[in-house]
């Protein structure tokens, strides 16, 4: 690969594209993926979702985009912290009211809102933002590059955008390219450089990459132990969850947790500027 262009992927049809963002995006809202992940959905929790806001050096006033904001956990927290104005996107039109409830709750409803969209297609106007934010997600948009050029659309002139995610050295085990492993934010992780070539290709100049792959073996291990949980309280019938195939999910976390443990999976904040 040229170290300076990436091309949209041609592998993945619109079919199999639409499937596996309307499948992250039901997994993502279900009691399952909260019992596994908590209310962050993603490494490092609400620390690592500061780290990124203090990159992108977010303060009250400036308007946010976070992309694939799921419930609104991270938006909540930075618009608390920084007093930004922030406007949450999802797929999943249920997390966005999920999401705006949650803001209400919180008290931050004036400056914490969501709405439905596709990240390829994002429902905002041109260069009305100071800043995008995308956490654990990027990597599962099947075309990342008109993700990052939906970011760039999206931002001001001298804009930032802020990703942190899930990366690979080497190729992606096969067992670990289930749609399963998609829904899991593994099957489409790509090196570190590829995300940056993402970016510059969508005319955004990244400014620094920080790696952070102790939250990824934190997050597996926790998932690990909550999955042997879950299946033991399943088995007292202290808890129901009947469409969850455990030999499955206990399998790809064998698999995902190999792979963090030799280095074919890290975790990395990547920030970037809007060229002029």
């Amino acid at each position: 690969m040229d170290a300076n262009r990436v091309d949209a992927p041609a592998a993945m049809s619109e079919d199999d594209a639409n499937e596996v963002k309307t499948c992250c995006a039901a997994a993502y809202q279900s009691d399952w993926a909260r019992l596994l992940l908590g209310e962050s959905f993603h490494p490092g929790g609400m620390a690592l979702t500061e780290r990124l806001g203090r990159a992108l050096g977010l303060k009250p006033g400036m308007r946010v985009l976070d992309v694939a904001a799921g419930q609104g956990t991270s938006a909540i927290h930075l618009a608390q912290t920084f007093g930004c104005e922030i406007i949450g996107v999802d797929l999943s039109a249920d997390l966005a009211r999920a999401a705006n409830e949650a803001a209400r709750r919180a008290g931050e409803a004036h400056l914490a809102s969501f709405i439905r969209g596709d990240a390829e297609r994002l429902p905002v106007e041109d260069a009305t933002f100071d800043a995008v934010v995308c956490e654990c997600a990027f990597c599962v948009f099947p075309d990342k590059l008109t993700a990052a050029r939906e970011f760039a659309r999206a931002l001001k002139p001298g804009g930032r955008v802020g990703i942190s995610d899930l990366t690979r050295n080497g190729e992606t085990p096969t067992d670990l390219r289930s749609l399963l492993a998609w829904i899991a934010c593994i099957a489409d992780a790509r090196p570190v450089a590829e995300y940056a070539c993402y970016l510059s290709e969508a005319s955004l100049r990244v400014e620094l990459v920080e790696p952070h792959d102790e939250a990824l073996v934190s997050l597996v291990r926790d998932i690990q132990a909550k999955l042997l949980g879950a299946e033991l309280l399943v088995t007292l019938k202290k808890i129901e969850l009947p469409s969850v195939n455990f030999a499955k999910a206990k399998a790809l976390a064998r698999a995902a947790a190999d792979a963090v443990r030799t280095g074919r999976f890290g975790y990395a904040l990547l920030w970037a500027t809007k060229l002029k």
